[in-house]
């Protein structure tokens, strides 16, 4: 899930490089090599394929099109043919001819990707999470670059893969870069680097909130599978997106490790459960999620998340200091020394404009180290909640846990590992007696 878009398209300005010095993604220097020369692969034109077509990469696909005046739609797919259909006329309307994937190079079903992939240079990831680090390994082994929205996995092991996607990613000099989009808006590199140079003094503590309704609500149309249910509406299944510590409080966890100089906590404890969600829509997963994270010099992180209605809503990032607070997402300072950023950045067509600029210019972005860390935190919180039990870091990279079926195993017509009960709603895990790692 996208969090809120900041409004505006203008790139704003900072001090100084902070985007080359922080976040590991492309210099300025790079971003004027857009559209200039040729593709590195010896064509003016990249092909862009999309695992997925949902809302999501509806939009990231729509982007990587703007982002480049050679980049053109070639291939897609996601479980739904019709859902395909549909989305490739949407971007069609937005992009134009830029738009040429025809209907042999739609697919449909568990195994689409692996015809994607082989019809692009670049692929954008943005279907249910369980499926990420899979889809993200085999295109880079392919030799494709990636695009690959958040959650970058919904268990240790998914994140052993994508770790390994990173690293053959670096070895073959191809592009990963990650749908945590914060790192990417120039009002928090601005904010962040000032709470670097001692703005609010040190960081006591950090507040995160994500606090919503629940996110993409449609009812079962009639005629579908158990796993077609599922999968069409995959937010709602432990099994398919991960539940929404990794989900949606991800971007606030990834915020907190980067104002820590990309640390991450050594162990946390948490609490959820599911209060009023009930109904089958809501699937298996919890409605609220409390986690207090701790990092190795005692600063704590105290985060919430929520999808219910009828409640109050946030979404902030609060940094605490000794001299004052920083809130990232509003890009003010308050305290000592006062100060808001007043420029405009859209992220999400920013991390394409870089992703497409870096291939053009033969220089490769990598964004692993900080979207692996940061996926293993939220990953870390949802089991604590799931289990009621404090996890360590040390425990999440030791952990050969998943949750079942191996991505690798999910195909067409298979039955989904959970099911209603009687009453028509889905069991959830109980804190206390559920044991995973």
């Amino acid at each position: 899930m996208a969090e809120v878009k900041a409004s505006g398209t203008n790139v704003g300005t900072t001090r100084r490089d902070f985007l080359k010095a922080s976040t590991g993604v492309a210099s300025a220097s790079v971003l004027g090599a857009l559209n200039i020369g040729a593709y590195a692969g010896g064509s003016d034109i990249i092909r862009v394929g999309m695992i997925g077509c949902g809302g999501r990469n509806s939009g990231a696909a729509a982007q990587a099109l703007a982002a480049d005046k050679g980049a053109r739609l070639v291939a897609m797919c996601d479980i739904f043919l019709d859902r395909v259909k549909a989305v490739r006329e949407l971007i069609r309307k937005d992009r134009g001819s830029q738009v040429v994937a025809d209907d042999d190079h739609l697919f449909a079903g568990f195994d689409g990707y692996k015809h994607v992939i082989e019809s692009s240079d670049v692929v954008t990831i943005a279907n249910a999470a369980k499926f990420h680090p899979l889809h993200a390994f085999s295109a880079i082994q392919a030799g494709k670059h990636v695009f690959v929205e958040k959650p970058h996995g919904i268990d240790p092991a998914g994140m052993k893969m994508m770790q390994k996607a990173s690293d053959l990613a670096k070895e073959k000099g191809l592009c990963l870069v990650s749908g945590l989009q914060s790192r990417y808006h120039t009002g928090y590199q601005e904010t962040v680097q000032r709470i670097y140079d001692g703005a609010i003094g040190d960081i006591v503590a950090i507040e995160e909130n994500f606090l919503r309704a629940p996110y993409v609500v449609i009812d079962r149309k009639p005629g579908l599978s158990e796993v077609q249910w599922q999968c069409s509406t995959q937010y709602h299944f432990r099994w398919l997106s991960g539940d929404d510590v990794p989900q949606s409080l991800v971007h606030n966890l990834d915020r907190s490790s980067w104002v820590m100089h990309n640390q991450v906590p050594v162990k946390c404890h948490g609490l959820g459960g599911r209060s009023s969600m009930i109904e089958p829509i809501y699937g298996d997963v919890f409605d609220h999620h409390s986690v207090i994270y701790e990092f190795a010099n005692g600063v704590r992180i105290y985060a919430f998340c929520r999808t219910t209605t009828g409640c109050y809503d946030e979404v902030s990032s609060i940094i605490s200091g000794t001299k004052g607070k920083a809130d990232i997402t509003a890009c003010r300072i308050t305290g000592e020394n006062p100060w808001r950023w007043t420029g405009k950045c859209d992220p999400y067509q920013r991390e394409h404009n870089l992703l497409f600029a870096a291939i053009r210019a033969g220089q490769p972005i990598n964004n692993g180290d900080y979207m692996i860390p940061s996926t293993l935190m939220g990953i870390m919180g949802q089991i604590s909640c799931y289990t009621g039990k404090e996890v360590t870091m040390e425990q999440m990279k030791k952990s050969d846990f998943f949750y079942p079926p191996k991505a690798e195993n999910c195909h067409d017509g298979m039955e989904p590992p959970v099911k209603p009960d009687a009453s028509g709603s889905y069991p959830t895990l109980i804190p206390g007696r559920t044991k995973l790692l």
